[in-house]
């Protein structure tokens, strides 16, 4: 039995790496998709088609989501193509490491945009359809950042601690409704890190970063996988998880350990 049969999900950030296995995982299991990215047309028309290819209908938009316009506008288009949304996934973030004094007031709201504001936005123009429905689920990707901190990245550390705080809230007040919001928790993924102006100046931590991370750092002694990525996000989305609200599921290989 497939796990979303008859459901549609949106997934914003599904052009590459976890969004992308996030997308393939929810297709195989029977879910209509509507796919979002910042740009990257190219692979996200060749995930759409790789999701079509397991039977399921899409619909690729490019946007950007830290800008409430264009979040309505996919929100509108999505609707009018499948007539509801019932999964909503945000992966899409931003993760520029620089030392605080170095960030411009631009570069800091727009950090904060993508990472924060563009949930706020999504699940505010998806709500009223799942209350509606009396069921619905919000997955949003956190990482690390979202739960510890880190030297050089306090941009992303604050704007991901706002998007667990942000998870809670929505569980508390969506959760009468019969809508589920919940944190999932990444470290040490298997994933092609394709900007490089997000680690400038550095050179260790840049090359440690374009694959996963330091096996060490995990009781597991590997790294995980998008595949892993999407299996913990399927049950999330899934019934199988449907008394779990307002909650962080950690993917990181016990590295908090």
């Amino acid at each position: 039995m497939m796990e979303l049969k008859g459901k549609t999900a949106l997934i914003a950030g599904a052009g590459r790496n976890n969004g992308k296995s996030i997308a393939l995982t929810f297709a195989r299991e029977g879910a209509d998709l509507i796919l979002v990215a910042r740009k990257l047309g190219d692979e996200l028309k060749q995930v759409a088609k790789e999701c079509e290819a397991l039977g399921v209908k899409t619909l690729a938009l490019l946007a950007n989501i830290g800008n409430n316009q264009d979040v309505e506008r996919v929100v509108k288009q999505g609707l009018q193509r499948f007539g509801k949304v019932d999964v909503l996934v945000s992966v899409a973030a931003i993760r520029p490491h620089k030392n605080f004094w170095e960030f411009s007031d631009e570069e800091w709201h727009e950090v904060f945009a993508v990472n924060l504001h563009s949930t706020f936005y999504l699940a505010k123009a998806l709500a009223p359809g799942m209350k509606e429905r009396k069921s619905g689920s919000i997955i949003a990707l956190g990482g690390m950042a979202s739960l510890t901190s880190e030297a050089i990245g306090s941009a992303v550390v604050a704007s991901k601690h706002g998007l667990y705080g942000l998870i809670k809230s929505l569980a508390l007040e969506l959760g009468p409704y019969g809508i589920r919001a919940n944190l999932l928790a990444l470290s040490n993924i298997e994933n092609k890190r394709l900007n490089p102006e997000w680690y400038a100046g550095r050179t260790g931590d840049a090359v440690m970063n374009v694959r996963g991370g330091d096996p060490s750092a995990s009781p597991l002694k590997r790294n995980g996988t998008p595949l892993e990525v999407g299996n913990a996000a399927l049950f999330l989305a899934s019934d199988r998880s449907s008394y779990i609200t307002g909650d962080r599921l950690l993917c990181a290989g016990g590295k908090f350990m």
